[in-house]
């Protein structure tokens, strides 16, 4: 599908650097440490439901470190923390089962940690965490690194599986740590043990995942060795072999949301081969419909423990059955804009892997960390500018003027992993802007929308989904026309960072397509607003026949009809919301069919929009991330040709972009006073347009 020998000479010498990067620097690849490139390494270790503990962790350090000091001016001295020492508080002395702790006490040490299983050749590398639990400083050698780790310190790092031995008997990993110039045995951590062979064949790509003892995985030779939200290891292909260990194993098979999984037990006998063949069945056939799902966030590479090819994205788009996959480009914390050789060679044409009922396209991503970041999908041609404001550059033009720009080259655009912090209905503005300066928040959002300048939002995210998805009503409410989609930021040069290691399309927006499945007609329809973004399940609104993105003229007191279907085993309840609040619902109340129905009658009492939603169980192994959950586009009802605009939240709307102002004038790193000037004028143009809906 993608060759590597065949890539573009500027292409693989891009790949070559990012070779070098990742080798000098290791998972930062060398970017200027703002807090989330720090959190990089320890993601890889942190399960995802104790990511709040390691803010928790961190804004209690620095309240003590700096007393007094306002909270704003606090949250932005979160990068000057030791993060391993973080990891370790927020760990609260769990290990997770591909980890291991090295415990340093007063008296000697303590080895935590699950055996990790080798064949005959060297294994993964286990991250360690050497915790300090002593008084005085201590140094500390692993593998010709060297560190005087200082009292009640940490250091997460990796050990990597020596070189092969006869099964049962330990590698050479008891030689790898030295404490104080003595040798500390990490034998324990790994047993060798005879091998089998395994052959797993379907019969189109699929997503496979195989787990031995403790859920080890095993992957085919050379593959990545991927690991999705939940920490289940998975890889793609429709056939393929690997070496796994003799004994039980559990082998799965599926093909994105569309499908169900299959699964099989085995057990291997020493030396043996065997071939597992799995054909996952469909939940639902979104193309055969007219409907295909898009993932408009990812990135091939953006620093990482590996450097991504196109081949791993191909074999990803289609392993996942994934309609449409939007690449973008993009800086992380410094200059380098990552994958932009990639987009200067294929902008404006289809990448070398699509195909009928699958569109890969470059992309790219507007970032700024003090007004929020977009995506661009159908680029015509390469933006000179793709981010302001990092490092010691200026916030400077609005991103106002680079969303103008990426709409003259012809791009769909939206506002991408919008909002991370609480956000409820009932909230004022304040919660949406928050107390952290620069928080990739989409803060102009709101002029953005009012102005006319983004397609969609999405409300499916790795940010929180509640947060948004309130935000996201606010908007509508106050007459801002916004499709519903979905971006993961999956991260394909990522192995293992709870979300953004998940496989692309994890979460996607469906588009209903006139014609042909092509970037054109995929970027029209969410334009209009036929769209739903799901984290798994199907969804269907009808108000009178007509599906999202319709304009209805109606007559003020009328009835509408409305119904709502959802499709999918992780389904706990389908709702009808309008402007007003949630109007109808149904449960599912255990077991049963796997659809679910909702009809209502609506009284018109004035202009307003109709959407669905989805309420998913929590934790259920089909949702990769931490909510499940699924919301179509609005449907607009206008009466006597007037549009919703709900006083309360066009309200809320101008409150936001005061204090959008103070943020700007207090934060933003500007040249000139014309500057300032400038991003104050984007916001009263804004304010006009909102003050008009008010009449």
């Amino acid at each position: 599908m993608c060759d590597d020998s065949m890539l573009p000479e500027a292409v693989a010498k891009a790949l070559r650097e990012y070779g070098g990067l990742l080798g000098e620097h290791g998972i930062t690849w060398g970017e200027p440490e703002l807090a989330y490139v720090k959190l990089f390494a320890p993601r890889r270790v942190l399960p995802p439901d104790r990511l709040p503990a390691f803010w928790a962790a961190a804004f209690t350090h620095l309240l003590k470190r700096h007393p007094g000091e306002p909270v704003e001016r606090v949250a932005t001295r979160i990068a000057e923390l030791d993060f391993d020492e973080l990891l370790r508080d927020a760990l609260d002395g769990h290990v997770p089962a591909h980890a291991a702790a090295l415990r340093l006490t007063e008296t000697g040490h303590r080895l935590e940690g699950l055996p990790r299983v080798l064949l005959d050749r060297p294994g993964e590398p286990i991250p360690l965490l050497i915790d300090s639990r002593r008084e005085r400083s201590c140094v500390v050698e692993v593998a010709g690194r060297r560190r005087e780790l200082a009292p009640r310190g940490a250091w997460l790092v990796d050990v990597e599986p020596g070189a092969p031995g006869a099964p049962g008997t330990p590698s050479d990993l008891s030689d790898t740590v030295l404490l104080d110039g003595v040798p500390v045995s990490l034998a324990p951590l790994v047993r060798r043990m005879p091998s089998a062979r395994l052959r797993v064949r379907a019969p189109f790509p699929c997503r496979w995942s195989i787990t031995g003892a403790g859920g080890q995985g095993w992957f085919p030779e050379g593959a990545p060795r991927r690991h999705d939200y939940h920490g289940r290891p998975y890889f793609h292909g429709a056939d393929l072999v690997l070496d796994v260990p003799a004994g039980p194993l559990t082998v799965t098979a599926t093909r994105g949301m569309e499908y169900h999984e299959e699964r099989v037990e085995l057990t291997l006998a020493p030396g043996t081969e065997h071939v597992a063949e799995l054909s996952p069945r469909r939940l639902y056939d979104a193309a055969a419909n007219g409907w295909y799902g898009g993932d408009l966030h990812t990135h091939l590479n953006w620093a990482g423990d590996l450097v991504a090819r196109p081949a791993d994205a191909a074999a990803a788009q289609h392993g996942e059955d994934l309609h449409v996959l939007n690449l973008l480009a993009g800086n992380v914390t410094g200059e380098r804009v990552y994958d932009r050789e990639a987009l200067v060679h294929w902008v404006g044409r289809d990448l070398p892997w699509s195909d009928a009922t699958h569109v890969a396209r470059m992309g790219a991503e507007y970032r700024n960390d003090l007004l929020g970041h977009s995506y661009a999908f159908g680029l015509t041609q390469v933006p000179e500018v793709l981010h302001t404001g990092f490092v010691t550059d200026y916030d400077w033009p609005p991103n106002a003027e680079g969303l103008r720009r990426l709409r003259e080259y012809d791009a769909l655009v939206g506002y991408s992993h919008p909002f991370s912090r609480p956000v409820r209905d009932d909230d004022p503005a304040s919660a949406v802007i928050g107390p952290v300066p620069r928080n990739c928040a989409a803060r102009e959002l709101v002029a953005d929308a009012a102005l006319g300048l983004v397609d969609s939002l999405d409300v499916l995210t790795h940010a929180s989904i509640p947060a948004t998805a309130a935000v996201y009503r606010r908007l509508l409410g106050a007459g801002n026309r916004l499709a519903a989609t979905a971006g993961t930021d999956t991260m394909i040069s990522f192995t293992r960072s709870d979300n953004q290691s998940n496989p692309p399309g994890w979460a996607r927006v469906y588009a209903q397509v006139e014609g042909r499945l092509s970037a054109g007609s995929f970027a029209a329809a969410v334009r209009a607003g036929r769209t739903f973004a799901t984290t798994g399940p199907w969804l269907e609104l009808s108000v009178e026949g007509h599906g999202p993105g319709a304009v209805l003229d109606a007559r003020q007191g009328g009835r509408l009809t409305v119904t709502a279907t959802a499709i999918g085993p992780e389904v706990s309840a389908v709702r009808v919301r309008t402007h007003d609040g949630v109007r109808a619902g149904a449960e599912r109340l255990g077991g049963g069919d796997e659809r679910l129905t909702v009809t209502a009658e609506l009284d018109v009492s004035g202009p307003g929009y109709v959407l669905a939603e989805v309420l998913c169980e929590p934790g259920h192994p089909r949702t990769l991330t931490g909510y499940g959950y699924a919301l179509t586009s609005p449907i607009y009802i206008e009466v006597g040709g007037r549009g919703v605009a709900r006083q309360e939240d066009v309200l809320w709307c101008l409150d936001w972009l005061e204090l959008l102002e103070d943020l700007i004038e207090r934060h933003a790193r500007l040249r000139t006073s014309e500057q300032l000037d400038a991003h104050l004028g984007l916001l009263e143009e804004a304010r006009e347009v909102y003050r008009a809906r008010l009449v």
